[in-house]
């Protein structure tokens, strides 16, 4: 009797485990939990975001649309340097197609070594070659083709070819269009300047 006890006890014992271990691993697996609500009782709601004609959401299509922009040979852009003071234009320049920022490379900015310390592999990154060598990184190429990010000053190149480049203080604001813009004040003109 106490045989059959015993193995009663180990049998029910080992269900009661997988049951436990069954309810368990849908929360670790990122299993269903409650939506979340609002401290005012608002919960939260999922949108169908409408796409157009060619399949992009209006925010794609921006995007999209200012890299074209932003690649197109020959184009002409306008730089104004605003003062947040006064309203004034500070600095006016023509830009040679686009403004770069200074944080923007053409390989990644870190980079993993193939084999040591801290390298398992699957977990490596993106495969980058620098001079004759495969690296390894975790930065992901952008859209245009560059790494990087935004940093402190701008460069760019007029449409005579000269090269301007100015840090971001702040004291101003920074405005580019693809069209020419009527202020009333421009204190430097790079344009005027490079016609005297």
């Amino acid at each position: 009797m106490s045989l059959r006890l015993g193995m009663f006890l180990r049998c029910f014992l080992a269900l009661a485990a997988i049951i436990c271990i069954l309810l368990i691993l849908p929360a670790c697996a990122g299993g269903p939990y409650p939506a979340p609500v609002s401290a005012s009782g608002v919960s939260i709601t999922h949108v169908k975001v409408p796409v157009g004609s060619d399949g992009l959401t209006a925010e794609q299509r921006n995007i999209r649309d200012r890299l074209v922009l932003d690649n197109t040979p020959g184009s002409i852009k306008h730089l104004y340097i605003i003062s947040l003071e006064s309203g004034d234009v500070l600095l006016y320049s023509t830009v040679r197609v686009k403004v770069t920022s200074s944080g923007k490379r053409l390989s990644p900015t870190t980079v993993g070594v193939t084999d040591g310390q801290y390298v398992s592999a699957g977990h490596m990154g993106v495969p980058v070659g620098i001079g004759q060598n495969t690296y390894f990184t975790g930065e992901v190429l952008q859209d245009d083709g560059t790494y990087g990010s935004s940093a402190e000053y701008i460069y760019w190149f007029d449409v005579r070819g000269a090269y301007h480049q100015q840090y971001v203080t702040g004291g101003m604001m920074l405005h580019v269009s693809d069209q020419p813009i009527a202020f009333p004040k421009i204190i430097v003109n790079l344009e005027l300047i490079a016609e005297k």
